[in-house]
């Protein structure tokens, strides 16, 4: 009877830690994604590679900013990025415009950066005043010296699978979720957002094959936009493996259109006002509280998607510099004029 007994209450134990551990497995948090950390990492591989770079007898990258207006966040990012340079040993300068500069002018300035042999990265901040014409800026950089991964050519080069500048943002994306560890080949995935410098990116580097020359993420990816119905995004996401929101509107995606485990990638950056403070915050396009604990990664804003892409963009400038030398003159002079 005793050893009965003993066993009884061994089995009633076990049973409590079986019930325990599953308990506590289902109100396991997300693992939050520290951008910042990551983005560390990318730097540190960035300075190690200029200093190769110079220690080999090349001339340093340099990196020029164009600024136009008087757009405080503008102002904000451009100085996240030239601290960034200096901290990789990247030289750069900051040219400040007048919001009242003609489009015309702008192109000239653009023209002789393009033409300027000790301008290795060259991108215009955006957003630009509403006379003037972004894509035509945009186009007007030289796809060699396009950190920024915007001009026509690069973009049709990644639509392409083919090694190109990869826009900084959607690059910083895939490099969370590679560094992560998250999964793509075969997964859903959806898109919230197809802005054509950052949703459609995307969605391109994340369905693309991944035995191409970029190579990509083999995902089935669904891209949502203004127009698709809150009922029919739900439908989506609450498929997805991994969802990314970059559509620019506070707490779009919420935990009931989460699937428990899923990877949720945030690069929404919106300022809201705070009412027990007063003042504006920033916040992403996910409910970060509500949705962790559901998913099994999560990146928050900020800390998050802003840090990589800052990295990332040191990446193309080396990129850049190391394009050029190959680049004959008259090469970039044809380039420049097209």
């Amino acid at each position: 009877m005793a050893t009965l007994r003993a066993l009884r209450k061994l089995c009633q134990q076990s049973q409590h830690q079986v019930c325990s551990l599953h308990m506590s497995a289902s109100r396991q948090e997300a693992v939050v994604i520290s951008g910042r950390k990551l983005a560390c990492q990318i730097r540190e591989e960035a300075r190690a590679d200029v200093e190769q770079w110079v220690s080999t007898g090349n001339r340093r990258p340099h990196l020029s900013v164009v600024l136009v207006g008087d757009n405080a966040a503008s102002h904000s990012y451009v100085l996240n990025k030239t601290r960034a340079a200096a901290d990789v040993g990247i030289s750069s300068e900051t040219i400040l415009k007048p919001s009242c500069i003609s489009e015309d002018e702008l192109m000239d300035l653009i023209y002789k950066l393009n033409t300027d042999h000790r301008v290795d990265g060259l991108l215009v901040q955006l957003p630009l005043p509403e006379h003037i014409d972004e894509r035509r800026i945009c186009n007007a950089v030289s796809p060699g010296k396009d950190v920024d991964g915007f001009h026509v050519v690069n973009v049709g080069r990644m639509c392409l699978d083919q090694s190109t500048m990869l826009p900084a943002t959607p690059w910083g994306v895939w490099e969370i979720i590679k560094r992560t560890g998250i999964p793509t080949l075969g997964k859903n995935v959806v898109v919230a957002g197809r802005s054509k410098n950052v949703g459609m990116p995307i969605a391109m580097l994340l369905h693309s094959d991944g035995r191409h020359e970029r190579p990509g993420g083999d995902a089935t990816v669904t891209i949502s936009h203004r127009y698709t119905p809150k009922d029919q995004l739900r439908q989506h996401t609450r498929i997805a493996d991994i969802v990314v929101a970059a559509a620019g509107i506070p707490n779009l995606i919420t935990a009931d259109m989460i699937k428990e485990g899923a990877a949720v990638i945030d690069v929404g950056i919106n300022r809201v006002h705070d009412p027990l403070t007063g003042k504006n915050r920033l916040v992403g396009d996910v409910d970060f509280e509500g949705v962790r604990q559901k998913a099994s990664f999560i990146t928050p804003v900020p800390g998050g998607v802003g840090p990589m892409t800052v990295a990332m963009l040191m990446k193309n400038t080396i990129k850049a510099a190391k394009n050029l030398l190959l680049t004959p003159p008259e090469r970039i002079r044809m380039v420049a004029s097209s």
